[in-house]
């Protein structure tokens, strides 16, 4: 921990006044509506704010109470969310609608322990939760206040480290300002998100430069220091694309797996990436199906994950759907698909679809 002269010099008071004459004006926070708040936070604990707001909007229209959101089923909480990625918070935010509308009364807990328990909320979400919409003293650590604490105290440990994570927090909780909590952490977030950014920092618009450990020894694109890489690895997925008079094969992806409850055509997946020739020999056809085309290669960039696919394109008078759902091609818009697989239906374009049908 920092000494407490060195945390007494911290200028809150600078911070929250440039936060007040700076701040964007987001939806959420002209709310103390916990449970807007709560929605606006789950959408953006791995989205940029100008992605994230589009989706609060669709999704605060559609449901603008937690009854609405519990009262609603996954596949229409799941499209909303089509396009964000990370589909598990989905299913959280789902299944935490349910438990508040229906075992707190619609009442979202006002501590933060209560509001920890919530499925899907860390220790995070829980202090923007209950700092913003209930004020309590309580400090909210993200990626943004990482950076802006490693830098401003010139902190040298990698933020990977969980000794590290610790005191950065109990750090952050000394310096709250806890009369305006609240704003007190969107500030600091704030100042992350459009001045402390992670390359090029504008210090000479932030409003802690003077006393910034960082910019007085020009250690900004040093700090803060990571040690961990991310293990990647790719895989190689090949859709079949079955299409019937006006009709297609999808399925629903289950759980143990990436896009899980989200819809996809029937696949094999390879553990080398093969060619068009061997793709489609390694697909079961019927006599009469046709292969009309091998598309390009689509690629997909997950956190631990990268995907390589492609999508075959067959013609068949008829077919086997067993363990499959027959959809009419016109309301394939209906269902929520993976990126990957929405990038590849904007490509192929239906009215193509639709025409192979009378072939």
């Amino acid at each position: 921990m920092k000494a407490k002269s060195e945390i007494s010099t911290f200028p809150n008071l600078k911070l929250l006044n440039w936060y007040w004459g700076v701040k964007r004006n987001l939806p959420w926070r002209e709310t103390k509506d916990p449970y807007k708040i709560w929605i606006s936070e789950i959408i953006l604990q791995q989205t940029r704010v100008d992605q994230g707001l589009p989706y609060y909007e669709r999704f605060i229209a559609s449901f603008p109470r937690v009854e609405d959101l519990a009262n609603a089923n996954e596949d229409e909480v799941l499209k909303l969310w089509e396009g964000l990625g990370y589909y598990s918070r989905a299913r959280n935010l789902h299944f935490t609608a349910k438990l508040v509308s229906n075992e707190l009364g619609g009442n979202f807990p006002d501590t933060y322990k209560g509001l920890l328990d919530l499925k899907g909320v860390g220790p995070y979400t829980a202090a923007a939760i209950g700092s913003i919409a209930f004020g309590l003293p309580v400090a909210a650590v993200d990626g943004n206040v990482y950076r802006v604490l490693s830098r401003y105290f010139a902190i040298t440990d990698s933020i990977d480290e969980t000794a590290t994570k610790n005191r950065i927090t109990e750090l952050a909780n000394e310096l709250l300002t806890k009369a305006h909590s609240g704003n007190h952490n969107e500030a600091v977030m704030e100042l992350g998100a459009t001045i402390c950014s992670p390359i090029n920092p504008t210090c000479n618009d932030c409003p802690l430069n003077i006393s910034c450990k960082a910019n007085a020894q020009n250690l900004q694109n040093e700090l803060p220091v990571r040690t961990k890489k991310t293990k990647v690895r790719d895989r190689f997925l090949y859709y079949s694309v079955m299409v019937s008079g006006d009709e297609v094969l999808i399925s629903r992806r289950s759980a143990g797996d990436i896009w899980q409850g989200l819809y996809e055509f029937p696949l094999f997946e390879s553990d080398a990436k093969l060619d068009d020739d061997e793709i489609v020999r390694s697909i079961k056809l019927n006599s009469n199906d046709v292969v009309l085309s091998v598309s390009s290669e689509f690629k997909h960039i997950l956190s631990h994950q990268r995907i390589f696919a492609k999508f075959v394109l067959i013609k068949s008078d008829s077919f086997e759907s067993s363990n499959l759902t027959r959809v009419k091609t016109e309301k394939l818009n209906d269902f929520a698909f993976p990126r990957l697989i929405n990038r590849y239906l904007e490509k192929q374009s239906l009215v193509i679809v639709e025409e192979v049908s009378n072939l």
